[in-house]
């Protein structure tokens, strides 16, 4: 039998089908859907689809430099005669794999401390574990990143340790409430006395019900950690020259304005595209999982 008509596959594919009809009965979330799928495309292939990919690194036109938008150049052309349509397509690639990588380091350590600290609410790992959290998160998110960025070398890679530093506290706060209220639920109580396991509980019992939560938060800190990202790139401790990050490329235009806007605002519009994009989509799944739970 082909596996597209076993049943389990049947009933998968028709939780899908119901899952997209709740979905796209929000078209401002199918919009930023939209969005997302472009940003993602042009990222992936960034070298096929952009007009002049070799501009995306060391490259130097003096003959074509500060040249406004135009049919050769759409969105115009930097001070070193770089087009900047090609290096808004490279930049996508920064931006998403900021967000990938982050939320990758975080959610895992984040989602498991708040299940211990939840599950064990009362004890010394609650205490231990929450005490901790706590003061992370009274030091503003971009202060701590900035402060950590500053005694590292600037780069892509250090950023992203910095904003993982600061953002995992987040996924934790989040697990720890919702553990707190499931595990004084009749399931996991029987399943405590019918003698399951500790990580039996914690993992196949409280987590699936945390699960449409982490989810939802994990599409909107999409588009935070990509504007945390630019916004280190923007003060120099991010990505660094000649790399096409979107927030370095911001900066570099800001010093032309008013007079070349084009450097600085098709850079600055990319940011806002993405950022819109994961925030719309996570407004959708949060509608698509309180319907689901009502």
């Amino acid at each position: 039998m082909a596996f597209w008509k076993r049943p389990g596959f049947q009933r998968r594919w028709d939780s899908v089908k119901r899952g997209w009809y709740k979905f796209s009965k929000n078209p401002v979330s199918v919009v930023g859907l939209f969005f997302v799928l472009l940003v993602s495309f042009l990222a992936a292939f960034a070298p096929y689809v952009a007009p002049y990919p070799e501009h995306a690194g060391r490259f130097v036109n003096f003959s074509e430099a500060s040249q406004p938008p135009s049919l050769k150049h759409p969105f115009g052309t930097d001070v070193f005669g770089r087009d900047i349509l090609s290096r808004v397509f490279f930049g996508f690639r920064y931006s998403l794999m900021m967000g990938v990588v982050v939320l990758l380091l975080v959610v895992p350590p984040g989602v498991v401390l708040g299940l211990l600290a939840g599950y064990y609410r009362g004890t010394w790992i609650d205490t231990v574990i929450m005490r901790i959290t706590d003061v992370f998160l009274a030091v503003p998110p971009l202060i701590l990143a900035l402060a950590v960025c500053s005694v590292l070398t600037p780069s892509v890679f250090n950023a992203m340790m910095a904003v993982s530093l600061m953002w995992w506290p987040w996924y934790t706060r989040l697990v720890y409430g919702l553990a707190s209220s499931i595990r004084n639920e009749f399931f996991v109580q029987a399943a405590e006395v019918a003698g399951a396991s500790r990580s039996h509980i914690l993992f196949r019992e409280i987590l699936p019900n945390c699960v449409s939560s982490i989810f939802t938060k994990m599409s909107l800190d999409m588009g935070w950690v990509i504007l945390i990202g630019s916004s280190l790139s923007f003060v120099g401790l991010g990505a660094q020259p000649p790399t096409p990050d979107l927030g370095t490329m911001v900066a570099d235009g800001a010093k032309y304005l008013p007079d070349q806007w084009w450097i600085a605002v098709f850079p600055a519009l990319a940011i806002m595209i993405t950022v819109l994009g994961f925030n719309l989509i996570g407004d959708g799944l949060r509608d698509l999982f309180a319907l689901e739970e009502v």
